[in-house]
């Protein structure tokens, strides 16, 4: 009886040594040591026909990754470690709400903008990837008219399109 009593008064010790041991080794982040310091984003270069696409991506993209942290934006290629390219190669919509006594009526569409990435390290010129793809949707609802709803949707989309972007230069490959 005593030494079952002994026992249970170092069972929380034991229990607090265990678990304290198992979080020795977490660290937060993702883990990965980047293999540049550096990154330069080039102008957003567009194959659609989206107007203003292109300046409002390229600022998203700095934005996403200047509040990521873990990357310097440089001003120009020369100083960076590695560049960033960004081709806008597609918008659609299609329809995903229509009246059902009405199907040409659409009230609902979703807006899709698809782009391909490349990576490349400027030091040695070898991609770390190439023509990456990135796709973000959403939906657009045509209560104040298509076009106006479009509009208001791209910021939106470009903020989609800059995380994913992120993910895709800054994350495990």
């Amino acid at each position: 009886m005593l030494r079952s009593a002994q026992l249970l008064r170092f069972l929380p010790v034991i229990c607090a040594a265990l678990f304290l041991s198992g979080c020795a080794g977490y660290q937060l982040g993702t883990g990965t040591n980047l293999k540049f310091s550096t990154l330069f984003i080039a102008p957003v270069s567009s194959e659609t026909t989206i107007p203003q696409a292109q300046a409002l991506v390229t600022a998203q993209l700095r934005e996403a990754f200047g509040r990521d942290g873990r990357v310097t934006l440089v001003n120009s290629p020369e100083a960076a470690d590695a560049v960033l390219q960004v081709v806008l190669t597609g918008y659609d919509r299609a329809i995903a709400v229509a009246l059902p006594n009405d199907t040409g009526l659409a009230r609902r569409f979703n807006v899709t903008l698809k782009a391909s990435a490349t990576l490349t390290d400027n030091r040695s010129k070898q991609a770390y990837f190439t023509k990456r793809a990135l796709t973000v949707q959403r939906g657009v609802f045509t209560d104040s008219g298509l076009i106006p709803s479009e509009y208001q949707a791209l910021p939106l989309l470009a903020a989609q399109l800059a995380n994913e972007a992120t993910h895709a230069v800054l994350d495990t490959w």
